[in-house]
């Protein structure tokens, strides 16, 4: 993709205890874990986060959403999605969300792949599940241009109104 905009995007895999969190290259193709924020009161989250901001010049929070498994918004979600609100206008970032169902779980086979125990190392646990939701939120976005070509090639008729995935 020669030509492609710098982009920087932290995701967040936001928990009670601890936050996972990812990072990307300036591409926008790799997400990596890049560390775990143990959760002690907003304001320190809040400082945490804004070293990070500065240092890897971020331009949006991608905050993964816990959807029941029915893909209804719970209390979980609600919680999340407050906090994220905080953090966002703290940090004067936009947020975007991901469904992040199963993140976890596909963090630990990851980990057992690897020949590591999930079960003593739950913030590596976390760090990975921001990394798949932050890769999602990646892939969605690079694949979005392509499925508004189709879809304008199927139906010109919509051409003048963007395509959006709410």
């Amino acid at each position: 993709m020669a030509g492609s905009a710098f982009i920087s995007a932290l995701g967040l895999d936001v928990g009670r205890k601890r936050i996972g969190v990812a990072g990307c290259d300036g591409t926008g193709l790799i997400a990596t874990g890049l560390t775990t924020i143990e959760r002690r009161s907003f304001v320190q989250d809040v400082a945490q986060f804004r070293d990070l901001v500065n240092e890897r010049r971020v331009q949006v929070l991608v905050v993964g959403l816990p959807y029941t498994m029915q893909g209804e918004e719970g209390a979980q979600a609600k919680e999340v999605r407050r906090f994220a609100r905080r953090l966002g206008a703290a940090l004067q970032l936009p947020i975007e969300y991901v469904d992040e169902r199963l993140t976890s779980v596909q963090a630990e086979q990851m980990m057992l792949a690897e020949g590591r125990s999930p079960s003593r190392q739950k913030a590596l646990i976390d760090r990975k599940a921001a990394a798949i939701i932050l890769q999602q939120w990646l892939d969605a976005r690079r694949d979005r241009p392509q499925r508004e070509a189709k879809l304008r090639d199927q139906c010109p008729q919509i051409t003048d109104h963007p395509i959006t995935d709410q």
